[in-house]
């Protein structure tokens, strides 16, 4: 049986507010004379008030024992009953006939043969899609409010949700079962079975996560890609099943072990592992991308570290290279070995020109022959030994640019000289890339990579690479197959210069175009105009939303809904409308903004450079109230401890309730509310389970590891944070500090493992570990978190948190740095418009500095 706790099936809940009270308990005039008109004795006005206000506020009527007690004081003490006065009915008939007053008082129907039909069609409707029963439950809730007709009881809702669901995920497993073939199934089932050279199952190895981005892990993460795409074609298996049930199905098989997957019907059993399989492929893919751009940044960045050590060193450089030129000039000037070798030469030459005199290809044999003697000439002898000396003088100034360390080494050290002079780190990222390059081909050529616009610039560019990979000459041809010349023009100036070398027209530099190609290839990837086939993160953006076809039926309300337009004016709203509406409230914002600038005292525009700067804010300290407020509020607040108050915003929250198997069924923990807000304070502390289980009698580590590794998931973890949040905003201390309109967005260093895909190097920080990018209320509450690595576009998530924040405080102003200044945001209402990478298309922030 589903929790009603986790169901928006409405209750009383535990933490009921003085606002709370007075904005939905107090009887109206008019509802009083109603009730007065209705009964005849106190204890019957008192219940029909009760039953109304309560049907009002949840939907459905409760037993009058359920009310809570400061409910029914409340409305006694409103309408000005007896003190002692209580809420009771003698007989069945007379409540019976007082729910019949309020239904018809607040327009609702009693046909609970209805209300069922309507659930039952929603919940058969969505259960394809959605697998908590919670979720199933709150839906089909929706729809029999819609319908105006009083709610069933929760054990209706509960029951029907149950049946509906394991009919509907039976039937996705025997689809999933059968379209395998009989060696793909017996190859799912081998995984629970064989070891892996660390002594865990192969199982395991599909839930192990990516390491850091190393050369070694980068190829490692090739290798696991062919092995996991050996296990057969998981889009086949999964044809026809949604997305969101796949990713459930596939967290189920995730949270258990070999041993607890054995214990599940095989038909089950191989779905959940078939659904792990298609995940781990889409996963492999998106950490192979994300290891990708991070080592084509890493190489970037040491290029850029690089020219810096070049302008360090550059005049010792440039001295070397003046002293091997020098040397050569010597080598070639009058009285060096090359010159004094060409007029020995010309010496030994004279008797050849000589004798040779006058003769040309049409001159007859016996003028020749007698020309020459009938022997072969001392003159012509004399002539080739000039030619060995001539090529000896050649050769002593080619050993000369030898003993510099040769050619390639004397380019190499000219063209880092060049990168200084132009301040470019693009020649020098070729020899940075390395071992890399035969990877990065590699994954090149396994990962299918299609364009999200018409712009395929790029991969027209990654193709024509890929032809010439094998070569290792200095320069490839700039056409591509069919003759015509390969579109670089996506490359900055920089690149062009690069890459294309003016001595050899029609020719690409063969290196630095593949350093070229790989650098854009990467930051195509991260702005999502480049998608990988069969990933997730990296997925098609274009392919996730709405056909136009659902979305126009549905445009008007919505852009009356966010405000873009009244009703009536949907018909005549485009694109050129939508540019017109903005640049209008761009004006009035940037003319509100000039008016208020002789007010606002914070803010000052140097008169010269233009250049805005705010002024410090400076604290002007606690006045003595302030702080006699302060002690007496220290006063009144008793000491709790960080587990203590964990177990009392759990019991009046109950947040807790959030959290549970992967399956979606209730917990079968003796305690749970206990064993969640013990493993809550673990998790939070980063304390190790068996560390805490010497500090906490009555539980072991493993029963904390096990709660956490199947119970808890960054989702329930984030519907935790959404009660709290949701019951904060309740309380009316919180609106002293604001009304949660407003959000400041800032990032704070976090120290993580090494070794995964998350941590780097902060350059602000000078150490490892990743940032965590808070969105903070100005109920001074945290409303969401992103794990983010270092040295990314924050305004992405800036964005994106607003976007993934699910509490009832819908901030519509962001205070940021540098990353965001101010942004104002409209919420988005739930159009259903599909997911995607939201955020991820950001290419035109980078024009500003703020990022906006």
């Amino acid at each position: 049986m589903t929790s009603i706790e986790r169901t928006a099936y409405p209750r009383f809940k535990r933490l009921i507010t003085a606002h709370e009270l007075h904005l939905f308990f107090s009887p109206t005039r008019d509802e009083l004379r109603w009730a007065a008109e209705a009964t005849d004795s106190d204890e019957h006005l008192l219940a029909l008030l009760l039953m109304l206000k309560s049907y009002q506020r949840k939907g459905c009527f409760p037993a009058l024992d359920e009310v809570p007690g400061q409910v029914v004081e409340f409305v006694r003490r409103a309408v000005e009953l007896p003190e002692g006065t209580l809420p009771v009915y003698r007989v069945e008939r007379t409540a019976k006939h007082h729910r019949g007053l309020v239904r018809k008082r607040v327009g609702v129907a009693y046909d609970q043969a209805e209300a069922r039909r309507i659930a039952e069609r929603a919940i058969r409707k969505v259960a394809a899609a959605k697998n908590r029963p919670a979720d199933l439950i709150n839906i089909a809730l929706e729809k029999v409010v819609e319908a105006g007709l009083e709610l069933p009881g929760f054990s209706t809702f509960d029951k029907m949700a149950s049946k509906i669901r394991a009919e509907v995920n039976a039937a996705i497993c025997a689809g999933i079962h059968d379209r395998m073939s009989p060696l793909q199934r017996s190859e799912l089932l081998r995984l629970l079975q064989e070891r892996d050279a660390d002594g865990t199952t192969l199982f395991n190895r599909l839930k192990k996560p990516a390491k850091g981005p190393s050369w070694s892990h980068f190829k490692n993460l090739t290798t696991r890609m062919e092995w996991v795409d050996g296990l057969g074609d998981s889009v086949v298996w999964m044809d026809g099943v949604a997305a969101r049930k796949i990713t459930d199905f596939a967290g189920e098989a995730d949270a258990g072990d070999a041993p607890a997957l054995r214990d599940y019907a095989l038909v089950k059993r191989l779905a959940l592992i078939a659904c792990l399989v298609h995940k781990a492929r889409m996963r492999v893919r998106d950490d192979l991308a994300t290891m990708f751009c991070k080592r084509v940044a890493t190489k970037i960045k040491k290029a850029k570290a690089e020219l810096e050590e070049i302008r360090l060193r550059q005049q010792e450089l440039v001295e070397a290279l003046i002293g091997n030129y020098c040397v050569v000039l010597k080598s070639i000037d009058d009285g060096g070995p090359a010159q004094l070798a060409l007029v020995k030469a010309a010496e030994m030459t004279v008797g050849a020109r000589q004798a040779l005199a006058g003769l040309d290809e049409e001159t007859p044999v016996g003028e020749i022959a007698r020309r020459l003697g009938g022997k072969v000439s001392p003159a012509i002898l004399a002539l080739l030994k000039a030619l060995v000396v001539q090529a000896g003088g050649l050769g002593a100034a080619a050993r000369t640019v030898e003993g510099f360390g040769g050619f390639a080494q004397q380019y190499e050290q000219i063209e880092k000289v060049s990168a200084h002079h132009g301040n470019l780190w693009e020649p020098l990222l070729y020899g940075q890339i390395g071992r890399d390059r035969a990877v990065m081909f590699d994954l090149a050529e396994k990962l299918e990579f299609t364009a999200t616009s018409e712009d395929g610039r790029v991969l027209d560019a990654l193709a024509h690479a890929q032809r010439h990979g094998r070569a290792r000459g200095e320069y490839i041809t700039a056409l591509d197959e069919e003759g015509k010349e390969v579109d670089i023009s996506f490359a900055t100036q920089n690149w062009r210069k690069v890459v294309l070398d003016k001595m050899r027209p029609g020719q690409f530099v063969r290196k630095h175009f593949e350093a070229m190609v790989f650098t854009y290839l990467a930051e195509e990837l991260r702005c999502g105009d480049v998608a990988v086939a069969g990933s997730e993160e990296y997925a098609d953006w274009s392919e996730q939303l709405l056909a136009w076809e659902a979305v126009q039926d549905k445009l008007a309300d919505y852009l009356v809904e966010v405000g873009l337009c009244e009703a009536g004016e949907a018909a005549g709203f485009d694109a050129a409308f939508f540019r017109r509406q903005l640049e209008d409230k761009l004006r009035r914002a940037a003319a509100a903004a000039d008016a208020g600038y002789p007010d606002n005292e914070g803010l000052v525009i140097d008169a010269e450079t233009g250049i805005p700067s705010l002024k410090p804010y400076r604290a002007e300290g606690l006045t003595p109230s302030a702080k006699r407020l302060e002690q007496e509020i220290k006063s009144r607040m008793p000491e709790r401890t960080l587990i203590g108050i964990l177990s009392r915003t759990a019991y009046w929250v109950e947040w807790w309730r959030r959290f549970g198997p992967a399956s979606g069924s209730e917990p079968k923990l003796q305690d749970p509310f206990g064993r969640y807000v013990i493993t809550t304070f673990v998790k939070g502390t980063n304390m190790g389970p068996y560390e805490a289980a010497r500090h906490i009698p009555g539980v072991s580590g493993h029963e904390l590891s096990y709660v956490a590794n199947r119970h808890f998931s960054i989702v329930l973890l984030n519907e935790a944070i959404a009660d709290l949040v949701n019951a904060h905003a309740r309380l009316d201390i919180a609106q002293a500090w604001g009304d949660g309109t407003a959000v400041a967005a800032d990032g704070t260093h976090m120290d993580t493992y090494l070794d995964n895909l998350l941590a780097e190097t902060s350059v602000r920080y000078g150490k490892p570990g990743g940032i965590a990018y808070h969105h903070i209320s100005d109920t001074y509450i945290a409303l969401f978190t992103h794990f983010i690595p270092c040295g990314v576009w924050e305004a992405v998530y800036i964005i994106e948190g607003l976007l993934k924040n699910t509490s009832e405080v819908k901030p519509t102003t962001v205070h940021a740095d540098t990353q965001g200044h101010l942004v104002t945001w409209t919420p988005r209402p739930p159009l259903g418009v599909g997911g995607g990478r939201h955020g991820r298309r950001v290419r035109w922030l980078r024009g500003c500095p703020c990022g906006f």
